[in-house]
């Protein structure tokens, strides 16, 4: 016990990480365990100390937030890359970027205990000082919507309106098929939000069916493929940037992002009184956090398309011109 190489036990931890996360995920927790080893990679993980954890920790606290994008900074070890952030910002990375970073190497540290590699984790009791602040992106305002709709982007505009219309995610967006799109008689199409070839989703519970507003079913008939994806040029990664795109275009969209049309969506179905839990259906959460919760959690069958659909023709955009 503890004479396994922190590196050696780094990349059998980062090949089952791989199988069990999102790429997004793994990557975050593979630059972690890349800078704890550019650091201690070739000690045995049984001399590690709380005053090595306490070392490490406070490199990570230099790190500024654009140290992945420094030209000097590729291949560099988590020492260089503290001393970089220090010469070339003046910033450093939030509490709560640091607190992630810290939080994934001792979950690794908690695997190696697990695997008999350890007797126990060293850092157990490491903490990030500050506070992790979230700050959560703003909910988009009636005017707000208005100038992203009237903007009529070229490239967003009909997954802007998919947003407003059902909550999704934008990775949810980028990933739907045309045959997920499926006909319920006199309660309209609704579209399954499901893993596929193309994306993953967030959690079991993100997988759903949401019936179609009229505007998404008129936009389907007259504007996007029938068959195969929906938004065949979209990427999560495209989104983000144009959607930085129309923030630079019209300055009264700043604080905002694309994910702030589904709080936008969620205010729209608390303000028409729509209870919780039916919300958390539509949106892909979890069940709503209330005294039920345990109930509905085990018992409940889920509400039915009918509400489902009273639910969704009850949102209305801002009157702008071409939503109907």
């Amino acid at each position: 016990m503890g004479d396994g190489l922190i590196s050696d036990l780094a990349q059998a931890y980062l090949a089952e990480a791989a199988e069990r996360l999102r790429p997004g995920s793994y990557k975050s927790v593979r630059f972690a365990l890349e800078l704890l080893c550019s650091h201690l990679g070739g000690r045995a993980v049984g001399e590690l100390s709380l005053t090595q954890g306490k070392e490490v920790l406070g490199y990570i606290t230099q790190l500024s937030p654009n140290v992945r994008k420094y030209r000097d900074g590729k291949g560099a070890g988590l020492v260089e890359l503290a001393r970089l952030s220090q010469e070339q910002e003046i910033t450093t990375s939030a509490p709560q970027t640091q607190a992630r970073i810290l939080k994934q190497m001792v979950q690794f540290l908690d695997w190696c205990v697990g695997e008999g590699e350890l007797e126990a984790n060293p850092w157990d009791g490491l903490k990030v000082k500050d506070r992790p602040d979230v700050h959560p992106h703003g909910m988009l305002t009636e005017a707000q919507v208005m100038i992203l709709l009237q903007a009529k982007d070229r490239v967003l505009h009909s997954a802007l309106l998919f947003a407003l219309l059902t909550g999704m995610r934008s990775g949810e967006i980028c990933g739907l098929m045309a045959e997920d799109i499926t006909a319920k008689g006199n309660l309209g199409r609704f579209i399954s939000i499901r893993p596929n070839r193309v994306r993953l989703l967030k959690s079991k519970a993100a997988e759903r069916e949401v019936p179609l507003h009229g505007v998404l079913e008129n936009l389907l008939d007259t504007a996007l493929p029938t068959s195969g994806r929906l938004f065949p040029h979209l990427s999560v990664d495209r989104v983000v940037k144009r959607y930085a795109h129309l923030r630079r275009r019209h300055p009264e969209l700043r604080g905002t992002v694309f994910h702030s049309t589904r709080k936008w969506f969620i205010t729209q179905c608390e303000r028409t009184g729509v209870p919780e839990h039916f919300t958390a259906s539509l949106v892909g959460h979890h069940t709503a956090r209330s005294a039920n919760r345990l109930t509905y959690g085990l018992y409940s069958a889920g509400i039915s398309d009918a509400q489902k659909r009273e639910i969704i023709e009850g949102i209305r955009l801002p009157d702008w011109e071409g939503a109907s």
